[in-house]
């Protein structure tokens, strides 16, 4: 709303003195991606600004949806007896999603790089990574769909506010703690996400209709490690995070300030 006051001048006097904190334990990205991303960083030149970075990737993952959502309009397009989205379709979705999360993965690097690190362009940074937790979702759904072999609209609903949940209870557990502990589910979903774009251009969308496990389909796995990973993983290490600072933050909304 135009003239309302959203950060207040307390606020904004605060950034001169915040300072970016992070932790990642993730064994995929300690050992793979970070090594991968400090080679790709490199190939960037010094003038390229961190945030156009940031907004390249999020246009990728823009793209992907666009995409799938002219091949899939109505998400029927996996299942049994319709027409199915073409094999390039998938080849390229998978190349731009492992791209778009090259990118999200350097941009921060390439700031500290060229000692241009702000709080306002970690905020435009999570700003579309919020944004992107929709798109990524809506077009992974288009691998399974509707119909019998398919997830339900609902169920898809679902797994939106489960992702949604992890963004948002990350953020909060920064808020905090003042430290960002980076979800090991993001690194892992990407990675997976990509491959299982590229395989499903190599066996088609009907291998997914096969059960992974007797009666139990690879939609459903696809949902359980979704809401699993978020309920398992992500809450338990985000509140273990929370009361494990030293003093306990559970008080800070109940401190005097003098």
């Amino acid at each position: 709303m135009a003239g309302y006051e959203y950060v207040s001048p307390e606020q904004l006097a605060g950034f001169d003195k915040y300072k970016y904190s992070a932790v990642d334990t993730n064994p995929l990205s300690l050992y793979v991606m970070h090594p991968f991303w400090n080679t790709v960083v490199k190939v960037f030149p010094t003038w390229l600004a961190p945030n156009l970075i940031t907004f390249s990737g999020f246009l990728l993952v823009v793209f992907n949806f666009l995409l799938m959502a002219y091949f899939d309009p109505d998400f029927y397009a996996s299942a049994p007896g319709h027409k199915h989205v073409p094999d390039w379709v998938w080849i390229v979705v998978g190349i731009l999603n492992f791209v778009a999360y090259t990118l999200d993965g350097v941009d921060g690097k390439q700031a500290r790089r060229t000692n241009s690190s702000t709080p306002l362009g970690e905020l435009f940074d999570h700003g579309l990574d919020s944004w992107s937790c929709v798109y990524f979702v809506v077009t992974v759904y288009s691998i399974f769909g509707r119909g019998s072999s398919g997830v339900t609209v609902f169920v898809l609903y679902l797994l939106l506010w489960v992702v949604l949940f992890s963004f948002i209870l990350s953020h909060w557990e920064k808020y905090n703690t003042g430290i960002l502990f980076l979800p090991w589910g993001y690194d892992v979903s990407q990675v997976t996400i990509s491959f299982v774009y590229i395989v499903t251009a190599i066996v088609g969308v009907e291998a997914w209709y096969e059960p992974f496990l007797f009666n139990f389909l690879y939609r459903d796995l696809f949902t359980a490690m979704i809401i699993g990973c978020a309920l398992c993983v992500t809450l338990p290490m985000s509140l273990l995070n929370f009361f494990s600072m030293d003093p306990p933050v559970t008080f800070r909304y109940f401190r005097v300030t003098s």
